[in-house]
């Protein structure tokens, strides 16, 4: 059994309240827009995952390590809306490998698996970042 992203409905792997929940912090647009993308790629991950380990019992959540390369491109390829375009499904494979990479490096920050990442984890994440960003002088500005 393969998850599925659902068919142009509008409908992602957020739900209509964690969205609204990205969408409530006070963070400037990058911020926001980068804690959606880290979001989005969280719980497609997280189903690659899940969908990789279904067994008879059926799928078992996983919120340990991320899918391989492999993996995500397995499932990528049984999306009906983008099975027959192999250049796109090798691109979101790359992106979905490379957020992986960058959900890795803010888990070993909190001593955790990738995959068991909250929402709240990566809003904390992205407000740190927010407000490193916001602290420094423009460039050209004088100390």
């Amino acid at each position: 059994m393969t998850a599925e992203v659902p068919a142009s409905t509008g409908e992602g792997p957020l739900s209509p309240a964690e969205l609204a929940e990205l969408e409530s912090t006070l963070l400037p647009g990058l911020e926001r827009h980068h804690l959606r993308l880290l979001a989005h790629g969280l719980r497609t991950l997280q189903a690659i995952a899940t969908a990789d380990t279904t067994d008879d019992d059926g799928p078992r959540p996983q919120s340990g390590a991320l899918p391989t390369l492999d993996a995500i491109r397995a499932w990528t390829a049984h999306q009906p809306s983008i099975a027959t375009d192999t250049a796109f499904i090798e691109a979101l494979s790359g992106q979905l490998q490379a957020t992986g990479f960058q959900l890795a490096q803010l888990a070993a920050e909190l001593d955790r698996p990738p995959l068991s990442l909250e929402l709240g984890d990566l809003t904390a994440w992205a407000t740190r970042e927010a407000n490193q960003r916001l602290s420094q002088p423009p460039p050209g500005a004088s100390p």
